[in-house]
């Protein structure tokens, strides 16, 4: 999928983050265990955009079109695609308009052939996470025709490679994550697929950037995946869902947002991305999720 492209900015191995008032070391992070009542609730500094949703207009102007979202009131942006730019010019982009762009989508093919060209984007534009954002042809376990077994050993040794470009990530001062669409949550012998990923990948080298509507289309339950694994979803795509299982503005669908970032903390959630993959009106729907959010206030 051509939406998906990426890369991510130096985090460097000292470096600390600081999210709800808890600061934690690369390496060295903390959350709070499973099962642990909520915290108050915990909204970003900043509400970010998955530029995704406003493809058509990227495609049109670059710089108009991040000019656009951050009057609405958007402070991070996450790429997929630089629509010809090259990342000096995406940074200068960005900087005009006092963006930041925490996060990019890189195919796993590409980040396969061209790992070290996208390490390099990501830390001159200022990415901090490189993310698989879709597995298509025979980067998919089970496009083979492999089933049970064979099907769950597919993604085990996807989470294998996982962590290999975790490592490698890391050595380049990002941090890799995969964003997860509905196929994951298939069950294979009572274990959900996506189950098998994240429990066998590492903590230290992968994340997982958590769509919900994805999740919540494909019946599992998010604060499930909360309190099984905690700390493991820094970054998250703000995607809302109708009854009748149709993608929706944020704030015109039924997932209870408000109440999912009640459990921000226990996630582990630092970067939360609006996106809808078929507005029919781009930068209409961007501003009517935005100001949804920003109803939630402090």
């Amino acid at each position: 999928m051509d939406r998906r492209r990426f890369v991510r900015n130096s985090l460097g191995a000292g470096l600390l983050l600081t999210h709800a008032g808890r600061a934690t070391a690369a390496g060295a992070r903390t959350f709070p265990e499973a099962g642990a009542p909520p915290d108050a609730r915990t909204l970003p500094d900043a509400w970010g955009l998955q530029l995704y949703t406003v493809r058509s207009l990227m495609a049109r102007d670059v710089e108009r079109t991040l000019a656009a979202v951050a009057r609405i009131g958007y402070g991070e942006v996450e790429f997929a695609g630089y629509f010809g730019r090259s990342p000096s010019e995406i940074l200068t982009a960005l900087e005009a308009e006092g963006l930041t762009a925490p996060a990019a989508h890189l195919s796993l093919e590409e980040l396969r052939s061209s790992f070290d060209e996208a390490a390099a984007a990501a830390a001159e534009i200022g990415h901090r996470y490189l993310v698989v954002p879709y597995l298509g042809g025979s980067e998919r376990p089970g496009n083979d025709g492999a089933t049970g077994t064979a099907l769950v050993d597919g993604y085990r040794r996807l989470a294998d490679e996982f962590n290999g470009l975790g490592a490698r990530c890391r050595e380049a001062g990002l941090g890799f994550a995969y964003h997860n669409h509905d196929f994951e949550l298939e069950e294979v012998d009572g274990v959900r697929l996506f189950d098998i990923m994240i429990e066998n990948t590492d903590p230290e080298l992968v994340t997982y950037e958590v769509d919900f509507y994805w999740l919540v289309h494909a019946g599992a339950d998010p604060f499930d995946y909360f309190s099984r694994y905690p700390g493991r979803f820094e970054l998250c795509h703000v995607k809302d869902r109708t009854a009748d299982g149709e993608m929706a503005d944020v704030g015109a669908g039924e997932i209870d947002f408000e109440a999912i970032f009640e459990r921000s903390d226990e996630a582990g959630l630092i970067h939360y991305f609006v996106e809808h993959d078929a507005p029919r009106d781009p930068m209409g729907s961007v501003r009517a999720s935005y100001e949804h959010l920003a109803s939630f206030g402090g």
